[in-house]
């Protein structure tokens, strides 16, 4: 056992490779209170990114709904694994250089909507000891100050009861112990006494959190980091066992993923004409042969895309139209084949080799715009890489993107503009932290879920300009009812849903409303809570562990439940949720 002290090899024991080995570390006592500098605060910080890791899997525990999902530890403990890492080998004595090298890794690093506040608290901080080499308590309360004005501003409608509460007491409580003569560690010990009793009030501040029985897991990762931290400060060693962070549920390698095997053509194309009506040319299409058909678009352009065996009948019923542009076929069965011919080539290259693309539709994707899409779920990548996105980020559910991973996606396509589609509610700060990062115009549509995110796809014009497709593709999104369908981790009472453990439950829009013991009933319920009846097509997606036999099934039930209601059934791979269904 290594212990850090005074000598300088100390100061190298968590490298680069912090989080990708499994090796114990010890970290202890600094070698003053009074004042820290740069090297100080390293240490200090690395010992609470410990102790946060320590305590990762307590902190997802604390989901207010029951889901499979839960994963407010995980994003704090990877946002500070990658600060860290930026200041892990740094010899810098100035604090003010650690400061801001913690902070840029945080921002670079930050999943979910908890690690982008965590950057923001990470930034406030830097910026509160930005000139300074060394830092007393007083020094110490002005950044925490910082820290809470940065936090807020990060959320556009701030909530009491929440990780931005403990920011705001802990700085409060900064102040107070640098106002009464405290050193660095006896302020440390309000500011961990302060956040420890703002996460404890959290339920009294926020309902749901009192009907689930939890406090708020913001709150506690950041309490918990501020242990750490404090921990070291009093010279009580930090221990702790760094795992290999937790892999993305579905991997996609440059853009490739092995495809089910269908059979049929992939049918793709844009047609221009006048008074086109859109509900019209879906059904004739559907009557046709049509499988999975999407129509979309205005009187005068529309996008197609179905699954047919006689894909000249489609175009010819396409000619007589209007004219047809961006024409594509592809057979389903060789394409399958071709794509796990693909996928196994580039596993056995190297990285960064060159991708060929055999769809005939490089000019087109070297446009004035692009998309980048964030999905996990094999299905749901195939669809919208037929819907014409031009990167997809592999995440969602339980492992979020990073902004880092955001930001490469868009560097990556060709376009000078481009919309990012997060699709998920816990991505969408990281993804607003992307615009600013690049040279690049991006906007970021706030889509909260897949089907948000396939709307909005669907809504995107080749012949408008960016703004107006911005325009649109937002309003698409928000005329999307998603329904989510899992199993419960936990017994919990929410909003008058009582719910037992191994439960399936129901989620509209993200909130839960049906409990029960089978799928069938929670499916019904959820939809008559969403007023089914008053939309026109469903589509449900299955996830793994859900056969298409079962699938077809649940679809058959849902139709005679709404008879006049179209409904499509499609594979989406994602894991956790048996079944995500769109209504429109």
């Amino acid at each position: 056992m290594r212990r850090l002290g005074n000598v300088s090899p100390g100061r190298r024991l968590l490298s680069s490779k912090l989080g990708m080995e499994n090796t114990s570390r010890r970290i202890t006592r600094p070698r003053r209170i009074s004042v820290f500098d740069g090297q100080d605060l390293k240490r200090a910080l690395l010992a609470g990114a410990s102790w946060l890791e320590q305590n990762r899997e307590t902190i997802n525990t604390l989901n207010v709904f029951p889901v499979p999902d839960g994963d407010t530890g995980t994003n704090m403990s990877l946002t500070m694994r990658a600060a860290v890492k930026e200041i892990a080998e740094a010899n810098d004595g100035s604090a003010a250089v650690i400061a801001e090298k913690l902070a840029r890794g945080a921002l670079m690093g930050a999943r979910g909507n908890s690690g982008v506040i965590l950057s923001q608290i990470l930034r406030g901080l830097a910026q509160g000891l930005e000139k300074k080499t060394t830092f007393t308590a007083a020094d110490l309360a002005g950044a925490f100050q910082e820290a809470s004005k940065l936090a807020y501003r990060a959320v556009i409608r701030p909530v009491e009861g929440t990780i931005l509460t403990v920011i705001r007491e802990v700085a409060e409580a900064a102040q107070r112990g640098a106002g009464q003569g405290d050193d660095i560690v006896a302020q440390m010990q309000e500011i961990v006494t302060a956040a420890r009793q703002a996460v404890a009030k959290t339920p009294d501040l926020l309902p749901t959190l009192k009907q689930a029985g939890v406090v708020d897991a913001g709150g506690q990762g950041l309490a918990t980091l501020l242990e750490g931290v404090w921990r070291y400060t009093r010279g009580e060693s930090v221990q702790t066992t760094i795992t290999e962070a937790p892999k993305p549920s579905a991997e996609v390698k440059k853009g490739r993923i092995t495809v089910e095997e269908e059979f049929g053509y992939e049918v793709v194309f844009l047609v221009h004409g006048q008074s086109l009506d859109v509900e019209e040319i879906r059904e004739t299409i559907t009557k046709m042969g049509g499988v999975s058909t999407v129509v979309a678009g205005d009187l005068k352009l529309l996008k197609v895309h179905t699954h047919t065996l006689t894909p000249g009948k489609i175009l010819d019923y396409g000619v007589s139209l209007g004219s047809l542009m961006d024409i594509n076929i592809e057979n389903l069965q060789e394409q399958s084949l071709r794509y796990e011919a693909e996928s196994k080539a580039e596993h056995a290259g190297e990285d960064g080799t060159q991708e060929s693309d055999d769809t005939g539709d490089v000019e087109r994707e070297v446009a004035e715009i692009a998309t980048v899409a964030v999905a996990a779920g094999e299905g749901w990548v195939k669809l919208f890489e037929s819907l014409g996105v031009g990167a997809i980020v592999p995440g969602g559910q339980t492992m979020n993107p990073s902004t880092e991973e955001l930001l490469a996606a868009v560097q990556k396509v060709p376009s000078p503009k481009v919309i990012l589609l997060p699709n998920n509610g816990n991505v969408i700060m990281s993804a607003r932290q992307a615009p600013s990062l690049t040279d690049k115009e991006v906007h970021v549509v706030p889509t909260e879920t897949l089907p948000e995110g396939v709307s909005a796809l669907l809504a995107f014009n080749y012949e408008a300009d960016f703004k107006a497709n911005c325009a649109a593709m937002d309003g698409a999104a928000k005329r999307v009812q998603t329904a989510e369908i899992t199993t419960a981790v936990r017994s919990v009472q929410i909003g008058g849903v009582h719910v037992r453990e191994g439960d399936i439950i129901g989620l509209l829009n993200g909130r839960l409303v049906v409990a029960n013991t089978d799928i069938p009933p929670v499916i019904h319920d959820t939809l008559q809570r969403m007023k089914a009846e008053q939309y026109e097509i469903f589509t449900l997606y299955y996830g793994e562990g859900v056969t298409s036999e079962q699938a077809d099934e649940t679809a058959r039930q849902i139709k005679s439940w709404y008879p006049h209601q179209e409904i499509e059934v499609l594979s989406g791979g994602q894991p956790y949720y048996a079944y995500i269904l769109s209504a429109e």
